[in-house]
């Protein structure tokens, strides 16, 4: 999960900066109420879902959660490679 969040904001290096970054992620899931293995499950049924309309890049696709004040959002950055055709058109 670091290697994750450190591809995700890009930063490498720096014990104080991977322990704010790791205070902020515990944080987050706290007043979320969700842990790292349901953000897990859910990253991967985003990936079913979408790939039943899409086809995207998984290797890429970052699902994190952000907080601004008592608000929580779920962000999900996912690569589309292409549309799928529908079936029957």
């Amino acid at each position: 999960m670091l290697e994750f969040i450190t591809r995700l904001f890009g930063r490498e290096g720096g014990s104080k900066n991977v322990a704010k970054e790791r205070l902020r992620l515990v944080l987050v899931h706290d007043r979320a109420s969700i842990s790292p293995q349901l953000l897990e499950t859910l990253k991967a049924e985003l990936i079913k879902v979408i790939s039943n309309y899409m086809e995207i890049d998984e290797s890429a696709l970052e699902v994190n959660l952000d907080s601004q004040g008592s608000t929580v959002a779920l962000v999900a950055n996912i690569p589309v490679k292409g549309m799928k055709r529908a079936a029957g058109v």
